[in-house]
């Protein structure tokens, strides 16, 4: 029950350990194709240019930079978190111009702040902000703020490594332009791939970029061909075929519950968990309106050594709370209710494991 990974389905673990084919396998083209196909489901997209990149969400985070941002282009960056600040630090690896537009830590991007920095930098290209920000549990208004990409001019790059599978996401509807997620997380996949989409207006973005991509491997115009599927395949890297093996399982599985009852399970599972929280005397860092309910943020009790007492949960009751980060460690729990995870006996779990260890 920590911040990620998350317990994987048993279902998923047996699909990982199906015999091996090669990338350009017909068979195994065929479940890619599947595969993009429930991808644009759990994305609510019908962009042509959504996939599966090689490599867990940071890498998503990476390819959705270095491919869009060249050097001088200015980006609004919404920081509120620790993840935040890592998309900063990509727009000046790529040799953009970061405008930084911060909120406390445990509150959502506040779009006044957004639409006031875009006012003063009308030269801005994009605006990249996170959805769920894991290291607090704060969920930011996407909507609201893709909104406000559009009527800017700009591109909009969000972060959905916490939110897709666990909370609404609305990419077409939104109009969110580039997003990227993880396969560890409300997906209840195995660790180490991304998903990502790319709207129409983005890739004509890539295609007309006057410098070339700095990363070869996450350049999308070199990946493009493998997974479009029009004409000939071509050859780019391995796949990670066993690990697609997984997500398309996991994929498969959110399908089959279905995409809004998947949401709505994690915040009833939410609903459960505070309760318990909050009648052990625990108090959340988020504001109710705004609270990730797949990633429950809580403050330490007085008395309570951060350290010592999650050891002893993972000794005694093989259960993992996640620490705080940044300027939140020592003072934090942050408490998973992801996928396969978001389940009564964990919570029933988790509450009696507390109750025990905090007397």
């Amino acid at each position: 029950m920590g911040p990620g990974p998350s317990d994987v389905y048993p279902q998923v673990l047996a699909a990982q350990a199906r015999p091996t084919v090669g990338h350009l396998d017909p068979l195994f083209i065929g479940m890619m194709d599947e595969l993009k196909q429930l991808l644009q489901y759990a994305f609510q997209t019908q962009n042509p240019v959504t996939i599966a990149v090689s490599a867990p969400g940071s890498a998503g985070m990476e390819t959705c930079f270095v491919n869009l941002v060249e050097p001088g282009e200015k980006v609004i960056v919404c920081r509120n978190g620790v993840f935040g600040e890592r998309m900063r630090q990509n727009v000046e690896r790529c040799g953009g111009v970061a405008v930084c537009v911060d909120n406390a830590w445990g509150e959502p991007v506040n779009p006044q702040h957004v639409e006031d920095a875009l006012k003063k930098h009308p030269d801005a290209r994009f605006i990249a902000f996170v959805h769920a920000e894991t290291s607090t549990g704060a969920l930011s208004d996407a909507k609201t703020l893709c909104a406000l990409a559009r009527q800017y001019d700009c591109l909009s790059i969000v972060d959905a490594v916490t939110s897709l599978g666990g909370v609404e996401l609305r990419v077409d509807e939104w109009g969110i332009d580039a997003i990227y997620s993880g396969s560890q997380k409300c997906l209840s996949c195995v660790p180490g791939l991304s998903p990502v989409s790319f709207s129409p207006r983005a890739v004509t973005k890539i295609q007309q970029r006057k410098t070339p991509v700095q990363s070869w491997f996450l350049d999308q115009s070199l990946v493009m061909a493998y997974w479009s599927g029009q004409g000939k395949r071509s050859y780019h890297h391995t796949a990670p075929v066993n690990s697609l093996y997984a997500l398309h399982e996991a994929l498969r599985l959110l399908a089959n519950e279905g995409l809004e009852q998947a949401w709505q399970r994690h915040q009833k599972m939410h609903q459960l968990l505070a309760e318990g929280l909050t009648k052990l005397g625990l108090e959340f860092v988020v504001a109710a309106p705004h609270r990730l309910p797949q990633l429950n943020h809580v403050y330490i009790p007085q008395g309570a050594d951060d350290a010592t007492l999650r050891s002893a949960l993972l000794e005694h009751y093989n259960l993992e709370l996640g620490a705080g980060l940044g300027e939140m460690a020592g003072k934090t729990w942050r408490i998973g209710l992801m996928g396969y995870g978001a389940r009564r006996e964990n919570i029933a779990l988790c509450l009696q494991a507390l109750t025990e260890h905090l007397k």
